[in-house]
């Protein structure tokens, strides 16, 4: 049985769509248990109304709840009793618990994540997301919008970060790590492309193929991608928007045309492309997996991450006492 923690509060379509999106997920995993956190009569309540399985269900009682207009660094200090910061004392304190969920303020669960599941030197977690690549592969991105401004040994900390994470989930030998650049060539880029890539060469721990552009980014020239957090942010939305657009246009013109094989053919890509059909963004650099959905996220989110959560359960062997930190 794997045991997660699931924040209720922070996501824009309330604590009932995350509530109902763990039933969903323990409907659709028998060896899944989730610690729920949040309002506690809220929760019992809407337990009771989807008669969830309650002998895999434990109930957190948080009252306080940190909004996208809190002060990230603030709120972790000021708001120990929301259910962010419950749920993540609760991940650190207990083995039992495995890792958690949750859609609320990114600033603020990175910054709480480093306080509480880090070790004491306190290294720089990232923002990690795991996208569709040519092949039929996967492609880790990193840093996706924990770090705007980066320096040098940042982005060569965080290459470290995503080949430790590819190779213990996805089991890779030795994970090839592309440059985001505006060039192939080892001479393009601006001044922080050109002095990561010298860290990254010299490194002969990290199996470095040189610099990516964003046209081949998703082609499986590369199994972990790094860049700052802000490029990070642009190339996840951008991807997300312009499959979307596509995928948009091809299911109109298959209402157009009455065809059916061309509706199949749209589900099947927006299921590859959709961002939450992938879970979220994995937080690395921290002792238990910490995965932050959408803000936005919905029943079929919280499903989704649940089970990426239990596939990663499934390493844990592999993974060692620290997952995710170096």
């Amino acid at each position: 049985m794997t045991k997660i923690v699931i924040d209720t509060k922070g996501g824009d379509k309330g604590a009932s769509a995350v509530i109902k999106g763990a039933s969903m997920a323990l409907d659709a995993f028998d060896q899944l248990s989730v610690m729920l956190v949040g309002n506690g009569e809220e929760i019992r309540t809407a337990c009771e109304s989807l008669v969830m399985p309650m002998n895999r269900v434990e109930i957190l009682d948080a009252p306080d709840e940190i909004t996208n207009y809190d002060n990230p660094a603030e709120a972790v200090f000021r708001k120990t009793n929301s259910s962010m910061i419950r749920a993540l004392m609760a991940l650190s304190e207990r083995d039992d618990l495995f890792g958690m969920i949750s859609s609320g303020n990114t600033g603020a669960l990175l910054t709480g994540a480093m306080r509480h599941l880090s070790k004491k030197e306190r290294i720089r977690p990232a923002l990690a997301a795991v996208l569709p690549s040519q092949g039929g592969g996967f492609t880790c991105l990193v840093d996706t919008g924990a770090t705007i401004d980066c320096t040098p040994p940042m982005l060569h900390h965080f290459a470290k970060l995503g080949t430790a994470f590819m190779a213990q989930t996805y089991g890779l030998e030795n994970p090839r790590v592309g440059l985001l650049s505006n060039g192939a060539e080892s001479s393009k880029g601006n001044k922080l492309v050109k002095e990561t890539h010298v860290l990254l060469a010299e490194d002969n721990s990290i199996n470095f193929v040189g610099n990516v552009e964003g046209n081949t980014a998703l082609g499986g020239c590369c199994d972990v991608l790094v860049c700052d957090g802000f490029a990070g942010n642009q190339v996840l939305k951008v991807t997300e928007g312009t499959a979307t657009r596509i995928i948009t246009d091809i299911m109109k013109y298959a209402h157009k045309t009455q065809s059916e094989e061309i509706k199949r053919l749209a589900g099947y890509l927006m299921g590859i492309y959709d961002i939450g059909s992938l879970g979220g963004g994995v937080i690395l650099g921290v002792d238990k997996p910490v995965i932050k959905t959408r803000g936005n996220a919905g029943e079929s989110a919280v499903v989704n991450t649940a089970h990426m959560l239990l596939n990663m359960s499934q390493n844990k062997s592999v993974y060692g006492q620290n997952t995710y930190s170096i």
